[in-house]
């Protein structure tokens, strides 16, 4: 059997990959969107109409979170495949096989994948940030449901990713 620690890895990289994926579903349904059409905003005021600016940042941003997405999950697909293929002699599965990994490669290899993740969300929170000023107006109008909208993004999210930031951090150190 694989050891209790590649066990508890195997399923961190899976959960990784699994967020990452429901995560690249919303970048490309988010793509979707067409941010240069403006018979989807909601906005009469002409001076709160998102500039065609923010609509290139908002593609942008949903590049570069797919690229971070795609390179978290990578390196989670590759550690799972290592840890999976690290048995002596053959290449049979064996029930009662004990799996060697170099612990310290391990642990760059899922700090990387968590740095992915991260650097994922932050740029899906700017495309969504820029997807509401496009949709409801921008920021400096201050606008009652843009900033409804925006706020609990910028609030929830980052304080998430802490959390899953120092959760990494905890788990890297041990």
């Amino acid at each position: 059997m694989i050891n209790t620690n590649t066990t508890i890895h195997i399923m961190a990289l899976d959960g990784i990959v699994n967020v990452n994926s429901l995560f690249t579903l919303a970048l490309f349904l988010g793509l979707a969107f067409n941010p240069s059409d403006t018979t989807y905003t909601l906005v009469d005021a002409k001076s709160c109409r998102a500039s065609s600016s923010m609509a290139e940042h908002l593609v942008s941003f949903h590049v570069y979170s797919f690229s971070s997405f795609l390179f978290s999950s990578l390196i989670a697909s590759s550690l799972k495949l290592t840890i999976r293929n690290a048995k002596d002699g053959n290449n049979d599965v064996e029930v009662n096989h004990v799996a060697r990994v170099n612990m310290k490669i391990l642990r760059v290899g899922i700090l990387a994948s968590a740095a992915g993740s991260v650097s994922g969300c932050v740029f899906l929170m700017l495309a969504l940030v820029n997807m509401v000023q496009i949709k409801l107006g921008i920021l400096s109008c201050w606008s009652w449901y843009t900033v409804s909208a925006i706020a609990p993004l910028v609030t929830l999210a980052p304080l998430a990713l802490l959390i899953y930031i120092c959760v990494v951090l905890h788990a890297f150190t041990r």
